[in-house]
């Protein structure tokens, strides 16, 4: 049996979960959230907790087992706290800028990159350079924070570009010249 899968989840003060028959729905303070549920794995709410359970004996289910439980548990977490990612823009001239539900970006391009920020997500940007992606769905925060680094990924000689705050590049040396 997983380990993860057995784990019960809390439900903290204020979220409402339903228990559908191939999904489980979120709603609290920041949201509402739909986890759709692998066929064969089923939720049920006892005590404040939500649990997980396999339905049957089948050695197929195990492998879903713990990814539905922490599917249900990031829904949890996301209309409670949310979910934040943040990126640096490194570059002399690189920079952006919201307007709306639009970001404009300069990234050494000839021209302006223009990316529109899905529902449910929202962007601050501070200073020009560092940009803050938040929202309740773990999945599409994480899958926008990946598109706009992916507008201009961290070169490795002079390591400009969009880049994950904290993530460490490795820089490699350039050319070297002939005698």
């Amino acid at each position: 049996m997983s380990r993860i899968g057995k784990k019960p989840i809390v439900i903290p003060k204020g979220v409402n979960v339903r228990v559908l028959d191939s999904a489980v729905e979120v709603q609290g303070p920041k949201g509402k959230l739909q986890q759709r549920v692998p066929p064969g794995i089923g939720f049920e709410v006892a005590d404040g907790q939500l649990l997980a359970k396999r339905q049957g004996d089948n050695p197929g289910l195990a492998k879903f087992h713990g990814l539905a439980r922490s599917l249900v548990a990031n829904a949890v977490t996301g209309v409670t706290e949310g979910f934040k990612r943040e990126l640096d823009i490194v570059g002399v001239g690189y920079r952006a800028e919201l307007k709306g539900k639009q970001v404009i970006f300069a990234l050494g391009y000839s021209h302006a990159v223009v990316f529109d920020v899905p529902p449910g997500i929202d962007v601050v940007i501070d200073k020009q350079t560092h940009i803050t992606v938040t929202g309740v769905d773990r999945q599409l925060v994480g899958q926008v924070a990946a598109n706009i680094r992916r507008l201009r990924k961290p070169d490795p000689y002079k390591q400009k570009g969009v880049r994950y705050m904290g993530e460490v590049l490795k820089k490699k040396a350039g050319k070297t010249g002939t005698k």
